[in-house]
């Protein structure tokens, strides 16, 4: 969601925090800002609403000059996206820019009123700024006005606090949102995550929940959650791995999508010997006896279809859970089951929480992330990267399918360590699963044929996808795809429901796309998509050759797709549902990499 970054530097930082923030874009937002302290002291901000290219614009017309300064990227929470709820706030000798959400700050702000400060906006992070920069005016200093302000306020955050006189002084809190301090020669560093820092230095340390710290260009000093000094230690980013470019392509998604036969085949090569599956110690499914996956969006899908492989290859019952209810229901969990959290940044606020709800409960606390440094990655038991990159596009794609294909190894190691499957079926699985990148790569050929495909999706209002089996959760992710990029409402169902009340909305303005391999459940599904042609409803069928020939005539179009993969289809079947939503989005002309009121890191409830 929100992105800040903050520098102490040696050169004009104004120019180096808008950079910053364009690399921190993906994250979602609707509003920006700069603060900066000169050299005479003084302190100072610009804020614009909407892309950053205003706030650079602004920039030019009104300089703002310093060699220390924070910026900010908004995602609207509390009051519109508007220029006065825009970071950074300030209040008197003191600038703030926030991540999270103060969930008190409506009694914070109904005593500030008695004092007689008045808020200029709606936003919850104001508080923050006035209750500090009030503090200031009681005389104390800049850390223990922070101080006092931090111990008021309830909720998740991320801060960074700026003060007019003070050049060389920044501090930063967390609680609940990441932050990561970066480490130069005489500069200092802080953002919402290493890929804003990774222009001006590998050197990371990541502040733990309830940490603050005060950055100077000599360095950093840390204090925990009880208010004890400490040392965080300092990690070492790949910065190459943080290099964000479209490499030719026109948006980041087109980009992602076409990467997937690399990076699955780079999970498969990191978990695959042979035939032999190579996990860390630790994970041993021949003591559990149920596995609990949650995750949001897309992650929650990709759990979704490993539920499917979890019970029929390794007769492991599997609970998927929406993060954001999980630990809500109080769900009674074992001291024999096995908890996975899944999510691409590994910071998503609902699946974090659900983590450390369920760690302290079960046998084993597993974080399936694309980015090894995050919060779940440390406070799982065991962290599984997905080694999808870093993925730009809010939609995502290849981080779906690199998630898949860590949880079919995952699958296949519990089936093989609970005597399901020998060592021959074993092979024999592992040969469909490999086979998949090179699929996928024959996959992406259909781009052509779902642009043209995509041009009379553009013109629905609604869509509906039905899938059956493990194709069902590849219905519901075509269905969150194509609303999240294009606008349009879509619905996923599992064919067999068809009849159980969506068939009501079916005629010749519905168009309904069908997953439909030719397998075992095959004949089934295509007797679902006679209903809807029955009442003039139009079917785009993606299937095999074999299935597009079985399935006959009256379909409004077809997709053909490679036959292979074996149970490991959903993967492949992702790839047409990722490039109908695509060119429907490009059909439409909404922001495909950015769409509307969505975030790529979802840091807050």
């Amino acid at each position: 969601m929100c992105g800040i970054i903050g520098i102490l530097g040696s050169h004009e930082v104004s120019p180096q925090l808008v950079e910053a923030l364009k690399r921190l874009e993906y994250r979602g937002y609707d509003s920006a800002g700069v603060a900066t302290v000169d050299g005479s002291g003084r302190l100072d901000r610009r804020r614009a609403v909407g892309k950053l290219v205003n706030l650079s614009d602004r920039l030019v017309h009104e300089p703002l000059p310093g060699h220390s300064g924070i910026g900010h990227t908004r995602w609207a929470t509390h009051g519109a996206a508007t220029e006065v709820n825009a970071h950074p706030h300030r209040f008197g000798r003191v600038a703030v820019v926030h991540n999270g959400i103060i969930e008190n700050f409506r009694d914070l702000r109904a005593e500030l009123e008695t004092l007689g400060i008045q808020p200029q906006s709606q936003t919850d992070t104001e508080t923050v700024a006035l209750w500090t920069g009030h503090h200031l005016d009681q005389g104390l200093t800049p850390l223990e006005a922070a101080r006092a302000t931090l111990a008021r306020l309830e909720g998740a955050f991320a801060l960074a606090f700026l003060f007019e006189g003070e050049a060389d002084l920044m501090i930063a809190a967390r609680r609940g949102s990441p932050l990561a301090i970066g480490h130069g020669t005489g500069e200092m560093y802080l953002g919402s995550d290493a890929v804003a820092l990774a222009p001006f230095t590998d050197r990371i340390t990541y502040l733990e929940d309830g940490d603050h710290a005060v950055l100077t260009r000599a360095g950093v000093q840390i204090w925990d959650a009880a208010g004890h000094q400490t040392h965080r230690g300092t990690a070492r980013i790949d910065v190459g791995s943080t290099a964000i470019d479209k490499g030719g392509y026109r948006h980041f998604m087109a980009k992602e999508i076409a990467e997937q036969p690399a990076v699955i085949g780079n999970v498969l090569n990191h978990y695959l010997k042979g035939d032999r599956i190579v996990l860390p110690e630790g994970l041993d499914f021949a003591a559990i006896d149920r596995i609990t996956l949650v995750g949001c969006g897309t992650a929650h899908l990709a759990g979704h279809v490993a539920k499917y492989w979890f019970e029929q290859l390794a007769g492991l019952p599997c609970d998927i859970d929406v993060a954001s209810e999980f630990r809500y229901r109080e769900p009674p969990l074992s001291d024999r089951s096995l908890f996975v959290a899944i999510s691409q940044s590994g910071e998503t606020a609902d699946t974090l929480a659900a983590l450390h709800y369920a760690r302290d409960k079960v046998a084993r606390s597993v974080g399936l992330v694309n980015v090894g440094t995050s919060a779940i990655a440390r406070d799982a038991d065991l962290a599984l990267p997905t080694l999808a990159g870093i993925e730009v596009s809010v939609a995502s794609s290849k981080a779906f399918t690199c998630q898949l294909a860590v949880l079919a190894v995952l699958a296949l190691e519990a089936a093989r360590a609970r005597g399901r499957i020998d060592d021959a079926a074993l092979a024999a699985h592992l040969r469909d699963l490999r086979a998949v990148p090179a699929l996928i790569a024959q996959a992406l050929a259909l781009s052509d044929e779902c642009r043209v495909q995509a041009e009379w999706l553009a013109q629905a209002r609604d869509v509906l996808y039905l899938g059956r089996g493990a194709l069902y959760p590849v219905a519901l992710e075509g269905a969150l795809k194509l609303k999240e990029l294009s606008y349009i409402h879509a619905e996923g169902y599992a064919s067999g429901e068809l009849k159980h009340g969506p068939i009501a909305l079916i005629d010749g303005d519905v168009p309904v796309v069908v997953l439909a391999p030719h397998d075992a459940l095959f004949d089934k599904t295509i007797s679902n998509m006679q209903e809807v042609m029955a009442r003039h409803g139009r079917v785009l069928l993606i299937s095999d050759a074999g299935g597009i020939a079985a399935a006959g005539e009256g379909v409004t179009a077809s997709l053909a797709l490679p036959q292979g993969g074996g149970v490991f289809q959903p993967m492949l079947y992702a790839v047409p549902m990722q490039y109908l939503a695509y060119h429907t989005a490009v059909a439409k002309g909404t922001d495909v990499d950015q769409p509307r009121n969505l975030a790529k890191s979802v840091t807050v409830e």
